[in-house]
C-alpha cells in the first residue's frame, strides 16, 4: 500500500497548525507511518499461514484464526491510521476556501488564511474533537475485539468444525506484543497532544476575547 498521501497529507496540515499539532503530525508521521510500513507490515504479513494448530481438521484452523482474529490487526491499523488522520482535512479545505474566496473577489479578505481565528478556528477545534474521538473509539474497539491489549501464545478453540477442544499456536507472540503496546502508548500520545491543543487553543482565544472585551469597558 502507498501511503504518499498520508504523509503529503501531514506535511500540508502542519503548515497550518500550531507548534503542539506539528509534535502531533510528527508522532504520527514517524512513530505510527514509519512504524508501521517498515516494521509491522513485515511481522503481520503472513499471521495466518503462522496460525498452527494440532489438528488438521478440514475447516478448523480458519475457523479457529476467524474467531480469535476477527479482524486483522494490521489492516485495522491502517484503517485507524487513516481515519484520525483524515480529519485534518477539514482544515486544508478550510484553507483552500478562503484562498479561493480571494481569488473570486479578487481582493484580501483575510490577514493570512491560514492564521487560526474565526471560522478556521471552529473548524481547527472541530477537527481535534474529532481526531480524539476517533483514536478513543479505535482504542476501545481494539479491546472489545481482542479481550485486552495481549497476544497469547496459546489459544484453545471448541468451534465447529473442531471435533473438540483445540489447541492453536501464534507465532511471534513476544515480538508482536512489543509491537502492540508501542502502537497502543502512540495512540495514548495522541490523544494526550490532541486534549492539550485543544485546551491550549480555547484557553488562548478565550483570554483573547476577555481581554477585548475589558478593554471596551475601560475605554
Amino acid at each position: 500500500m502507498s501511503w504518499v498521501f498520508l504523509r503529503d497529507l501531514l506535511s500540508g496540515v502542519n503548515k497550518y497548525s500550531t507548534g503542539i499539532g506539528r509534535i502531533w503530525g510528527a508522532v504520527v508521521f514517524l512513530f505510527r507511518l514509519l512504524l508501521y510500513v517498515a516494521a509491522a507490515e513485515n511481522i503481520w504479513k503472513h499471521e495466518h499461514n503462522e496460525f498452527e494448530c494440532n489438528i488438521k481438521q478440514p475447516g478448523c484452523e480458519n475457523v479457529c484464526f476467524d474467531h480469535f482474529f476477527p479482524v486483522s490487526h494490521i489492516r485495522f491499523w491502517a484503517l485507524q491510521l487513516i481515519m484520525v488522520s483524515t480529519p485534518s482535512l477539514l482544515v486544508v479545505f478550510h484553507v483552500a476556501y478562503r484562498e479561493n474566496r480571494e481569488k473570486h473577489h479578487n481582493q484580501k479578505l483575510y490577514k493570512n488564511p491560514g492564521k487560526i481565528d474565526g471560522g478556521l478556528l471552529c473548524t481547527y477545534l472541530i477537527s481535534l474533537i474529532l481526531k480524539t474521538g476517533l483514536e478513543i473509539f479505535f482504542l476501545v474497539l481494539f479491546y472489545k475485539l481482542y479481550n485486552g491489549f495481549k497476544i497469547p501464545r496459546l489459544v484453545k478453540c471448541d468451534i465447529k468444525p473442531c471435533p473438540s477442544i483445540v489447541d492453536c499456536y501464534i507465532s511471534k507472540p513476544t515480538e508482536k506484543m512489543i509491537f502492540l503496546y508501542f502502537l497502543v502508548a502512540t495512540s495514548c500520545l495522541c490523544i494526550v497532544l490532541n486534549l492539550s491543543e485543544l485546551s491550549y487553543l480555547m484557553f488562548k482565544y478565550s483570554t483573547k476575547c476577555y481581554l477585548k472585551r475589558h478593554v471596551k469597558k475601560q475605554q
